[in-house]
């Protein structure tokens, strides 16, 4: 087994197609296909289904993935290491945020370390918190910043870097803008604007209304926060925002306070286990001390 049918492995089961994942990793498509069957041939077992119009992983490439991403970041730990010692920190680190993540100001961190660290490549990328806590696990993500709902993910060390109040906003032409605080009880009787299922105030949001006993109406999502406030100033309905979105707006929209008072968390999240190289070990301890 070599490396490098490692690295092709794990590019054909992300890109799902050998053509893509040949042209990611800058070499031939026959190339990539050869080696992926020797690999295949060397193991005993299909790795990929190619049967249908796209390439699927069988049940032993979905279970070997996990172990190719991990030998792959050791191997890339190896070299970053030795960089490390020689006095420079170099290699690539993949974050992940939320869209919600704006009051975090990602873009002066990512400035600040890149001039700290200029032999580190980051790539970031946006997602829902269910989804990245997932990338990190297994390994696709280094470090995010999400959305917390229900205290720590399992196999994972958080900081948190934001804690704020939900609130309730709406159109000045709002029957509830008359109000201060709002219950749950009356929301559940209204359109409600939120973000989607897999967001960390989303959770927030279902796991209060369903111990309450109520029934959580959303009529309209979006992963924007903006949005949900610009679709709010139109009167299509409540939008439930962090505290900090609604201060903004707060010349076009009402805020009403949430009775009980509910409260959402943007975290720093990374694995609590396994290799952590050192150009990602650089970017969490930045980040811990900035955010």
């Amino acid at each position: 087994m070599e490396l490098h049918q490692l690295e092709y492995f794990v590019a054909v089961a992300e890109e799902a197609n050998f053509t893509r994942a040949a042209a990611r990793m800058h070499v031939a498509q026959p190339g990539v296909s050869a080696q992926i069957r020797r690999l295949e041939r060397e193991l005993g077992q299909p790795l990929f289904d190619r049967s249908g119009r796209t390439v699927r992983l069988t049940d032993v490439g979905e279970a070997a993935l996990p172990h190719a991403r991990a030998a792959l970041a050791a191997v890339a730990a190896v070299r970053e290491t030795v960089a490390e010692h020689e006095g420079l920190v170099r290699g690539q680190v993949a974050m992940g945020m939320v869209t919600s993540a704006g009051p975090v100001a990602l873009p002066d961190f990512l400035a600040g370390f890149a001039e700290r660290y200029p032999g580190v490549e980051i790539t970031l990328g946006e997602a829902n918190s269910d989804v990245m806590i997932d990338a990190l696990r297994d390994g696709q993500l280094d470090v995010a910043v999400i959305g917390l709902a229900d205290g720590i993910p399992a196999g994972l060390a958080t900081q948190v870097v934001l804690d704020e109040a939900l609130v309730a906003v709406v159109a000045p032409s709002d029957v509830l803008a008359d109000r201060t605080e709002v219950t749950l009880a009356q929301l559940s009787e209204r359109s409600l604007i939120c973000l989607p299922k897999g967001t960390g105030l989303r959770g927030v949001l279902d796991r209060a209304f369903a111990t309450a006993g109520l029934h959580l109406r959303v009529t309209l999502e979006a992963s924007d926060p903006n949005v949900l406030a610009q679709l709010a100033m139109r009167g299509l309905g409540v939008a439930l925002v962090p505290e900090s979105l609604a201060r903004y707006y707060a010349e076009q929209l009402h805020t009403a306070l949430l009775r009980p008072r509910l409260r959402g968390q943007l975290a720093l999240a990374w694995r609590a286990g396994g290799p952590i190289g050192p150009a990602a070990r650089a970017l969490i301890d930045f980040a811990r001390s900035v955010l």
